[in-house]
């Protein structure tokens, strides 16, 4: 990933807050064809290993599982929005301006291992199940299956974790721009894409 020290993000919460608010990760392995890419919501664990595991599942019949023992690459996207020149304070006083686009990301890079294990699968699906219906009036629960047809998806799955070996964030949100620039940024933003438009606000210039 091509990474200028000015997009660096080293504040470990921002990047464990993105994983876990936008957890369907593009998660990136290598065939013998080339790389493959899938999409798959992944839990992360910050105090297993160095820089933290993530836990998921796949279909039994992915061929992702069987690539246990390789490494993989986890992707996950943040906040993202077209940036206008327009909005820039600089158009006006001499036009040197070109587009560009903001986002935030983290990549995840560690190990893949396949776990073949009912009990685990079980926690696991539970857990994400418990997340993710949270916010629902009348939250669904693996419980409120039958157990037997529980078992049988159970059987359909894989489990897939993956020991982190490095954890790097990359906020690309107008650091590099003047305060005026940021400042029309943000406002251009404000409509369509608040939450980019917050993140521009809090955007610290290289070297603040």
């Amino acid at each position: 990933m091509y990474l200028p020290k000015h997009f660096e993000q080293h504040d470990r919460e921002q990047l464990v807050a993105l994983m876990r608010e936008r957890p369907l990760a593009t998660l990136i392995t290598i065939t013998p064809d080339g790389p493959s890419a899938d999409l798959i919501p992944l839990e992360f664990i910050a105090d297993e290993g160095e820089h933290g595991t993530l836990r998921g599942h796949v279909a039994r019949a992915n061929p992702l599982w069987q690539r246990a023992g390789t490494t993989a690459l986890a992707v996950f996207t943040g906040p993202e929005a077209y940036i206008s020149p327009g909005w820039y304070a600089s158009k006006k006083e001499h036009g040197k301006v070109v587009p560009t686009w903001n986002y935030t990301m983290v990549q995840a890079r560690g190990t893949l291992r396949a776990v073949d294990d009912a009990p685990w699968l079980h926690a696991l699906v539970s857990r994400l199940t418990d997340h993710h219906e949270a916010a629902q009036p009348a939250p669904w629960h693996v419980s409120d299956a039958p157990d037997d047809y529980v078992q049988q998806m159970l059987r359909a799955i894989v489990g897939l974790e993956i020991t982190l070996t490095s954890l790097v964030g990359k906020w690309k949100v107008s650091q590099n721009r003047s305060a005026a620039d940021r400042e029309g940024a943000a406002q251009g933003l404000a409509d369509k894409h608040a939450a980019m438009s917050a993140l521009v606000r809090l955007a610290k210039p290289p070297g603040a």
